[in-house]
């Protein structure tokens, strides 16, 4: 039976991407997207809150779904603003969608979760896959109850869902939604258009990085594989890069030797404290075949070079 797909939180930073990778495998008529609000004249996208069951459930009943990629959620830098509301949102859709999924037999789930899980009594370097979690933001809150939720549902109902912790994701197709590593994307941005920038991390807040396509090759990946090769039904350790802002804007200043930065800490600072400066990921590696390919000199390459092209004539 040929799957039908629906990705919820489409309009994101991820799922703007991921969309295109399931249409490209699966066929235009088989994914179906779904945000909270939906731009004018795009196709097969649906209005959907998530938070509502009923709804939810009714969709899922209506396009025929069989596979749910959940990326609603209120990301790090947002939640601390509303933590009461970024808990609802994150933790009541995921209970909407594991309840809609067990009821239904929808036949796999995919729990995007976060190296946010970890704080500061984990290893900073090489952080392992079962360190313990005791995260300080909300965000990593949530996805730490996440993980453990998925893998309840796992043991009680026998639910296949899949989940990768991942680390900050640069692309350059969409712009960050919230995010503690939302600087590495905008510092291209602010490059390639001749602007200064102010980075509101450290100069040498070291942090686990991913380039976008290495993101949507592991959610692909662990998606597809036969489910007696994964180990684990909380969250993967998955990893691509690891740098701090100085590294970052000198791998800039090859292309543009001129570019200004300064540093002006916010709170964003105290959330990448508690956050790994590296991931161990070789849990993934062997159960899975993960392996990532873009370092960071690439990911510049990619992100400059792209970017260039979206702004052409603009600079």
């Amino acid at each position: 039976m040929s799957e039908k797909i629906l990705v919820t939180g489409a309009g994101g930073q991820i799922g703007t991407e991921l969309v295109t990778k399931l249409v490209e495998k699966y066929g235009v008529d088989q994914v179906i997207s779904s945000d909270l609000r939906i731009s004018e004249g795009s196709q097969n996208t649906i209005q959907l809150d998530v938070t509502n069951k009923e709804n939810l459930e009714a969709v899922c009943l209506e396009y025929g779904i069989s596979q749910i990629y959940h990326l609603a959620a209120i990301l790090s830098a947002k939640g601390e603003e509303n933590p009461l509301w970024a808990w609802q949102v994150n933790m009541g859709s995921l209970f909407n969608v594991f309840e809609t999924a067990r009821k239904l037999n929808l036949t796999r789930i995919f729990y995007p979760s976060s190296i946010a899980v970890f704080g500061l009594e984990a290893p900073k370097k090489l952080t392992p896959q079962h360190a313990v979690l005791i995260p300080e933001s909300i965000y990593g809150i949530s996805k730490a109850a996440g993980e453990n939720l998925a893998n309840y549902y796992f043991k009680r109902y026998g639910l296949d869902v899949r989940s990768v912790r991942y680390p900050g994701l640069i692309g350059y197709k969409s712009l960050p939604g919230g995010g503690t590593t939302d600087y590495a994307v905008e510092i291209y941005h602010k490059a390639v258009l001749h602007e200064p920038f102010e980075c509101y991390l450290q100069s040498d807040a070291a942090l686990p990085m991913m380039y976008m396509e290495d993101a949507l090759n592991a959610t692909l990946q662990i998606m597809e594989v036969d489910s007696s090769r994964l180990s684990l039904r909380t969250g993967y350790n998955i990893a691509g890069c690891s740098f701090d802002p100085a590294e970052i804007t000198e791998s800039v200043r090859k292309y543009y030797p001129d570019f200004e930065v300064t540093y002006k800490p916010d709170f964003r600072q105290k959330i990448a404290e508690s956050w790994p400066a590296s991931i161990d990921d070789s849990i993934a590696r062997n159960d899975w075949g993960w392996t990532p390919h873009y370092g960071l000199e690439e990911m510049t390459a990619e992100m400059i070079n792209n970017l260039r092209k979206k702004y052409s004539g603009k600079n």
